[in-house]
């Protein structure tokens, strides 16, 4: 970044972030996050992780958070806002400095109506997001979805109260760029996915790729149906998508075991999956010999079991 005036913008924006985010978290500190005096004595019990959500589960309530200089920067997040309402999602859009403010909000929303809560945030509304996560965490209360998309280099660890967490950002960034990992001992749904090979996506437009907004509303809106694979069938996802393919969002990866003749390229075709997901999630080239039983790693799409019920078997020849 040899240009003075993209070196003093990334100064002027790093700056400014850690210190609204920093006044934020001293004014946050001093209201009554944790222990309301209009909540109720006893948390809300957290949901396990591996659990089944019920078809009749109420609808998510969905928290998003622009960056720093919000309304010039992350108005992606408002147009994602007003398709999650178009689509009768309840939805709200913030600024990251209110971050633990609004996060007191939901404490108190959720013990009157334990809806399922979705984070989502860009840049430092993407730190914001996993800092929230963390707030409820404390109050024993479970995520069900926590969307980043090219958050701070700063960003925290994903709790282990979190269900779901996808990172969708640009290693190569300097405004965003975070590489989020998961705590120990995490057993949710992890995807990953590395835009660093798409030039034609940065830190300022990353936030308003409508092919991201509609994969998420449909996401949010299948998750009461959708139940939780356990620990031992969700296996963790982590791309660099070429440049050359388009981002599919999917909800982390299962196993599958080799049979007799199958091949890599068989086994996506099989799935509906590009061969490269399965190359990199399974580190192996696309003409690697699979042994009989050997476990391969196949991304998993966020898709209701009655609609994979419902989808007609291929005509037999």
């Amino acid at each position: 970044m040899s240009n003075p005036t993209q070196v003093a913008a990334v100064v002027i924006w790093a700056t400014l972030s850690a210190c609204i985010f920093s006044s934020s978290r001293d004014l946050a500190l001093a209201s009554p996050v944790a222990h309301s005096t209009d909540a109720p004595a006893t948390a809300a019990p957290m949901v396990p992780s591996g659990a089944t959500q019920s078809a009749t589960q109420p609808q998510a309530r969905v928290y998003l958070f622009r960056g720093a200089l919000g309304p010039i920067f992350s108005r992606g997040m408002d147009r994602l806002t007003e398709r999650l309402e178009q689509a009768g999602i309840r939805a709200d859009v913030n600024e990251f400095t209110i971050c633990r403010l609004v996060a007191a909000q939901a404490i108190r929303d959720f013990r009157g109506d334990p809806a399922p809560i979705v984070l989502i945030g860009h840049s430092m509304g993407g730190l914001c997001a996993l800092t929230f996560a963390d707030i409820l965490q404390s109050e024993n209360i479970p995520v069900s979805l926590v969307v980043t998309i090219d958050p701070a280099h700063a960003s925290p660890n994903v709790p282990l109260n979190v269900d779901r967490y996808i990172n969708i950002f640009l290693s190569n960034s300097v405004l965003g760029g975070g590489d989020v990992v998961a705590e120990p001992g995490y057993q949710g749904h992890y995807a990953s996915f590395d835009l660093k090979e798409h030039e034609e996506v940065t830190h300022i437009n990353i936030d308003k790729m409508d092919t991201i907004h509609e994969q998420l509303v449909n996401v949010i809106a299948q998750l009461a149906m959708t139940p939780l694979k356990t620990k031992d069938e969700a296996m963790p996802l982590r791309y660099v998508v070429p440049s050359d393919a388009p981002l599919e969002l999917w909800d982390s990866g299962t196993q599958q075991f080799a049979r007799s003749g199958d091949t890599l390229p068989r086994l996506a075709a099989l799935n509906h999956v590009p061969l490269w997901s399965i190359t990199q999630a399974n580190q192996l080239s696309d003409s690697s010999p699979l042994p009989l039983g050997q476990r391969v790693i196949v991304p998993r799409h966020l898709v209701p079991p009655v609609s994979a019920a419902a989808t007609p078997p291929p005509p037999k020849r």
